[in-house]
């Protein structure tokens, strides 16, 4: 299986995240750049501030890969307004996929219409720009029901807004990677997570992230049904390695 075209390599922290100089982290952004580029994974998934920085190396090299930024990372509490704001400057700057963080805290008070809108207009400005959009979750800030049900919400807002061709063109996404849980609980995809995705937001696509740290979990993902998987660890699935501290 040419696993490669199935990653979203992923580098997301900020200088103050990783305890680094900002050219520290830049130089960190241009090497997932670079090993996205010659790995040919499916995507780089970078912060927005990094997207131009993406498309200039993507471009001198030729490369296929494609690039993806998050909007309202990772807390996904700012207005539709903000989202919209921030996702027309990342598709300015060239962005192909928007991951955006729905805002599950909201959901969790019933806030549902208001939700339903958000969805409705940032879906809306994706695909009006042909780019994929990606509805990120939080699985672990979720039980079972709750996954369920913001699942259905995200489906039934694609179904009832917009046309059958589109649904190929929007996922629902487990985790950012930066929910902190307690007991050192997974704070990303899991297979139990996974699983109940799959079987609620079809026809919708599913990206699992956060966690997946090898090829044995890489390949488990896949052959549940996921279309995406995010990982910092994208090289060492490649290799056949294991990284513990991947996001």
């Amino acid at each position: 299986m040419k696993i490669h075209q199935y990653l979203d390599s992923t580098y997301l922290k900020t200088s103050s995240d990783a305890n680094l100089s900002e050219n520290e982290i830049l130089d960190k952004n241009k090497f997932f750049i670079q090993e996205a580029i010659e790995n040919e994974f499916k995507l780089i998934m970078i912060r927005p501030a990094m997207v131009s920085l993406a498309n200039e190396m993507i471009q001198k090299s030729n490369s296929k890969v494609l690039v993806g930024t998050v909007i309202d990372f990772p807390l996904g509490n700012k207005t539709t307004e903000a989202k919209i704001f921030e996702a027309q400057a990342a598709i300015k700057n060239g962005a192909d996929e928007l991951d955006f963080v729905l805002d599950y805290e909201l959901f969790k008070k019933g806030a549902t219409d208001y939700l339903k809108n958000q969805i409705y207009e940032c879906t809306k400005l994706g695909l009006e720009h042909n780019k994929i959009v990606k509805w990120i979750i939080e699985v672990a800030a979720l039980n079972d029901s709750q996954i369920i049900q913001i699942c259905t919400l995200v489906k039934n807002c694609i179904i009832s807004c917009f046309k059958e061709t589109d649904y190929i063109k929007v996922f629902v996404k487990s985790s950012t990677g930066f929910y902190k849980t307690l007991n050192d609980e997974p704070n990303g995809a899991t297979i139990h997570s996974i699983k109940i995705m799959l079987e609620n937001a079809f026809p919708l696509q599913v990206k699992a992230a956060g966690g997946v740290r090898n090829y044995e979990e890489a390949l488990a993902m896949i052959k549940l049904g996921v279309n995406r998987i995010g990982t910092s660890a994208a090289k060492a699935i490649v290799d056949g390695n294991q990284i513990t501290d991947a996001y």
